[in-house]
């Protein structure tokens, strides 16, 4: 199975327009295209994942103009996007179609392929407790890494290819729930990723 976009090259940088911010504050937050062929026989539902590796540990480092957060940082993943259920008969998920704009506290509406289901990103996790932004993120919401940081930034979309048309998890599900029931029901896996930095050292 393979998996393209006409939305960035693989390994290259993503287009602002597909992050939930650039320098200026928050960007345009639309989903990138994805087409995928070559699917297995057996295929009855994909799972699509977006995940940044590359998100800093040390909380107090990020966004402060007085240092940078170092290469070197012990480094964790960020989920951006989980999406489940995508039918079996599907091949494309067009730019913005799921994905238009920042929404603060999440999303009211989610948009997306008929009988789809998306989960919960990290931005939930990243933002409880602060009164402005604070809520359920939900769906895609793209890339905004710390403008201090020292380290571009990768975002890898992972498609699986599933012998389920369901996956059993329900509510607000979390990619690592995602990943824990899909184990043994994976029949092929592809990825394409782009890089996204706001320091302009790096940029």
């Amino acid at each position: 199975m393979k998996l393209d976009s006409q939305s960035f090259h693989n390994g290259q940088p993503i287009p602002a327009e597909f992050a939930a911010g650039d320098a200026t504050g928050f960007a345009g937050n639309r989903n990138p295209q994805l087409a995928w062929r070559e699917v297995p026989d057996g295929t009855r539902s994909f799972v699509l994942l977006c995940v940044d590796p590359d998100v800093p540990t040390v909380a107090e480092t990020v966004g402060r103009s007085d240092m940078t957060v170092p290469l070197d940082q012990p480094r964790g993943e960020f989920v951006h996007w989980v999406m489940v259920d995508i039918p079996a008969q599907l091949r494309e998920i067009a730019a913005g179609s799921c994905s238009e704009g920042f929404s603060v506290g999440g999303k009211a509406q989610l948009a997306g392929p008929a009988g789809a289901r998306q989960g919960l990103n990290d931005y939930t996790g990243w933002f409880a407790g602060d009164a402005q932004m604070g809520g359920t993120y939900r769906g895609y919401d793209g890339p905004y890494p710390p403008f201090n940081d020292e380290r571009l930034h990768r975002y890898f979309f992972r498609l699986f290819a599933l012998d389920i048309a369901q996956l059993p998890v329900d509510g607000d599900f979390t990619a690592a729930q995602v990943l824990r029931a899909m184990q043994g029901h994976v029949l092929a896996e592809a990825s394409v990723h782009g890089t996204y930095t706001l320091n302009p050292a790096l940029g």
